[in-house]
């Protein structure tokens, strides 16, 4: 419904929290149901996390180096708990841009 919107959500996310890469495309077509979601992201296991889509690395007069790493088509992990449990069907998937940034000096502020 917003494709046609110039629309930004930008929000902070919890470091424990799980999220779903896009489904990987289906190779064997022979027959079988094609898994739904993709893989897990979780945000405190770098061992799950693919290789980001993109990288960028800059020198900060506050911060020292920030490098700052994007993936694309991440969603949340679907459940039908809380606020979605008379959602009738299958829940919708909202894909976004992940973006992690990590710098050398965090402010102590």
């Amino acid at each position: 419904m917003l494709r046609d919107l110039p629309v930004e959500l930008v929000g902070r996310i919890r470091s424990d929290r799980v999220t779903r890469l896009p489904k990987p495309p289906r190779v064997d077509r022979t027959g079988g149901r094609p898994p739904k979601p993709g893989p897990e992201f979780r945000f405190a296991k770098p061992e799950t996390w693919p290789k980001p889509d993109v990288v960028t690395v800059t020198d900060t007069v506050n911060y020292g180096k920030a490098r700052t790493q994007a993936w694309h088509w991440v969603h949340p992990r679907l459940t039908h708990r809380s606020a979605r449990l008379d959602h009738d069907g299958e829940l919708p998937v909202i894909e976004g841009t992940l973006i992690r940034l990590k710098v050398e000096h965090p402010s102590k502020a």
